[in-house]
């Protein structure tokens, strides 16, 4: 869809920044308009805006929320609430660093920068365990059908709702377990990314099936790895046309439905969790039309 930003759908970059802001308390309705459209939007740059900011903008997007606290015996899932997420992707480190720079500043004064992320891409787009990430994500056609809003109207079709997780791993925990034990928590062997027939219900592949759910559960995601120099792990990242099938995944991995958690939280926890809208774009620049209805 050509009203989509276009990073949503394109593949996961070689490095990538994760830039997270709040606004200010009297934030200047018109200036920070004036300043989101001021940002470029092409296929290195997507940006979310959170409830909050939604809100403080005078303007109501249906579906738009804060990302729920869930709680479950094997860990939480937590609510960490931003104003504005920025993803950047490409492949050389420095000019990441120069192009957040040049958000920071297009931004102004209306927005602080409150945390920045580092990833990049492991190997053929692996999470640090080892196993392959997003192996059954939408691809072509069912990937925008998955991961774009359509039928709503100018201002709302091409817009998406995202995920954003970020999880610390404990690496040692994992390589302390025997190679078949890893398997049996994913749920797919490492050496050919199968999925094991006689996993146990807690493995992730079959807490977060997508299939399996009523009705099916499918999102597209685009997460990466992150480390800095105490811990390591990744930044879940998933698009789609609203936050029920997210939410019905979370829900079953924490066991809400049937008291089996993820074995997941056995050697990895989120640490924040947020939601946000990601508007269309009209000639490499957000469309906010729908927040001045």
């Amino acid at each position: 869809m050509k009203t989509a930003q276009a990073g949503i759908i394109e593949a996961v970059p070689q490095h990538a920044r994760y830039l997270f802001f709040q606004t200010e308390h009297d934030l200047d309705r018109q200036e920070a308009f004036a300043a989101l459209q001021q940002l470029p939007i092409d296929a290195a740059t997507v940006v979310g805006l959170g409830p909050s900011l939604v809100t403080a903008l005078g303007g109501t997007i249906k579906g738009l929320k804060e990302h729920p606290v869930l709680s479950g015996s094997a860990g939480v899932f937590p609510s960490t609430p931003m104003a504005l997420w920025v993803w950047l992707g490409g492949q050389d480190r420095g000019e990441l660093l120069h192009q957040s720079r040049r958000i920071e500043q297009a931004l102004g004064e209306s927005f602080v920068l409150e945390s920045v992320i580092e990833a990049f891409l492991h190997r053929d787009s692996r999470d640090l365990s080892g196993y392959e990430d997003g192996t059954e994500n939408p691809t072509g056609d069912q990937a925008l059908e998955v991961a774009l809003v359509t039928g709503r109207g100018v201002g709302l079709d091409g817009s998406s709702f995202v995920a954003v997780q970020q999880w610390v791993h404990d690496l040692d925990a994992l390589e302390a377990m025997r190679p078949t034990e890893r398997d049996r928590v994913i749920g797919r062997r490492i050496s050919d990314n199968e999925e094991i027939a006689d996993a146990p219900q807690s493995a992730h592949v079959k807490r977060t099936a997508q299939e399996d759910f009523q009705p099916p559960a499918f999102l597209l995601r685009r997460s990466m790895p992150w480390s800095d120099a105490a811990q390591a792990g990744l930044v879940f990242v998933a698009f789609a046309r609203s936050f029920d099938a997210m939410e019905a995944q979370l829900r079953r991995m924490i066991g809400a439905e049937d008291g089996v958690s993820d074995a997941l939280f056995r050697f990895t926890r989120p640490i924040s969790g947020a939601y946000f809208w990601c508007p269309p774009q009209r000639d490499g620049r957000l469309d906010l039309s729908a927040l001045k209805a």
